[in-house]
C-alpha cells in the first residue's frame, strides 16, 4: 500500500526537484488572481455599510422580541410547575 502511494506521487527526490517549478507556478497564479481584484468605490462602501447597519438593527429587534417571548413563557411554566 505504501509503495503504491509513493509510486503514484513520485519519489521524494522528484518532489524536491519539482519544488521550484511548483513555487513559480503558484506565484504566477497569485499574481494573475491579484490583477483581477478591484477595490470598491466610495459609493459601494457606503451602500453596503448601510445595508449591514440596517440588517443588524432588524436582527437586534427580532431577537429582543423573541427573547422576551421566551422569557415570559419560561417564567409562566416555572410559575405553574414551581408551586
Amino acid at each position: 500500500m505504501a509503495n503504491s502511494v509513493a509510486s503514484a506521487r513520485g519519489s521524494f527526490g522528484d518532489q524536491i526537484k519539482s519544488w521550484p517549478e511548483r513555487v513559480k507556478g503558484f506565484y504566477n497564479d497569485v499574481r494573475t488572481e491579484t490583477r483581477k481584484v478591484t477595490a470598491p468605490s466610495w459609493k459601494e462602501v457606503q451602500a453596503t455599510t448601510a445595508v449591514v447597519v440596517v440588517t443588524v438593527f432588524i436582527f437586534g429587534v427580532f431577537f429582543f422580541i423573541v427573547d422576551n417571548i421566551l422569557q415570559k413563557g419560561v417564567s409562566y411554566l416555572y410559575g405553574s410547575f414551581g408551586h
